[in-house]
């Protein structure tokens, strides 16, 4: 899988085009797909008084920033192919800002949870660990950051028409601890089979507080 052209515009930007270009296809085909253990393993670790501030890091079509609101959060979504975040204006009527993930301009402090579910394994790696800094510095202290990428021996490149990184575990943590988090959890998706048909790495982290020494 190797980068056609260079920078992080040309990754950035044909990536988008991508799923510009498959809007309607992509929404269809993933409209149904359960995602609650994902959403379930980002609420428990959160300290804060409910509801939540939780930012949909590549909220797509808008299906989990419908399903953070009515738990009674308040969901913002951030997504950069624009018929995305026409979608998710629409079916949400939640804030929807459209960015590109390699030039972010998020607020300090303001979210109690990041959700980022197959979203982050589309940053180039030379770019994750100020990605990553960006997110942390998002967060509140204390807040959390759900993460879900599809894993492998730490492949990057083009894969038909969308850049990935799959990342294995030993890398993922090497990068997340790099950036001052605390690991929560970690399992692999769906639940229930063999590990080979597992194609998903989920993780939880804490950006820690002053006062907390555990990170937990």
């Amino acid at each position: 899988m190797n980068e056609p052209g260079s920078g992080a515009e040309r990754t950035a930007s044909a990536t988008l085009a991508y799923y510009e270009a498959r809007a309607e296809e992509f929404r269809a085909g993933t409209r149904d797909h359960d995602v609650s253990q994902n959403i379930a393993a980002l609420l428990r670790h959160i300290r804060a008084l409910p509801p939540y501030t939780i930012l949909d890091f590549g909220c797509g079509p808008g299906r989990d920033l419908r399903a953070l609101t009515q738990l009674g959060h308040t969901a913002i979504g951030l997504e950069g192919a624009p018929s995305f975040v026409a979608m998710a204006r629409a079916d949400t009527a939640c804030a929807v800002w459209q960015q590109d993930f390699l030039a972010l301009d998020l607020p300090a402090g303001r979210f109690d949870g990041i959700f980022a579910n197959a979203s982050l394994f589309h940053v180039p790696s030379r770019h994750l660990p100020r990605v990553l800094r960006e997110l942390y510095r998002a967060l509140t202290p204390g807040g959390v950051l759900f993460a879900s990428n599809p894993h492998g021996g730490n492949e990057e490149g083009w894969n038909r028409g969308r850049y990935g990184v799959y990342h294995d575990e030993a890398a993922w943590r090497r990068y997340l601890c790099g950036a001052g988090y605390a690991e929560l959890e970690h399992y692999y998706r769906p639940a229930g089979l063999p590990r080979e048909q597992q194609p998903w790495l989920a993780s939880v982290w804490r950006r820690p507080a002053p006062d907390d020494g555990s990170g937990t």
